[in-house]
């Protein structure tokens, strides 16, 4: 896998409630992915820049809400989102602070 692929498949962390409680409960990681991006590839990609060792990977298409900007409609865009667990005892740590 080309290595620049694997540092564009990565997007965001998603930082909510609900991805909160489930990292401390299953050990599982919210993040906001390319759209274009498959299971292994997001595997890789989290292993390459997180040094962890993915155990499984679950993806959701979100669509697009469609929004009111006055007598405009419009529409925002369509993203695609990743639940990714990793083994017992590790942690992804996104502040990167001591």
């Amino acid at each position: 896998m080309n290595k620049s692929r694997l540092m564009g498949i990565l997007l965001a962390p998603i930082v909510s409630e609900k991805s909160a409680m489930a990292a401390d409960s299953g050990n599982q990681f919210a993040f906001k992915v390319a759209t274009d991006a498959t299971k292994p590839e997001i595997a890789q990609a989290v292993e390459l820049m997180f040094d962890v060792k993915v155990e499984q990977v679950r993806t959701v298409n979100v669509k697009g809400k469609q929004k009111r900007f006055g007598a405009v409609l419009g529409r925002r865009n369509d993203w695609k989102k990743a639940y990714v667990r990793v083994q017992a005892g590790q942690d992804i740590d996104f502040a990167g602070g001591a």
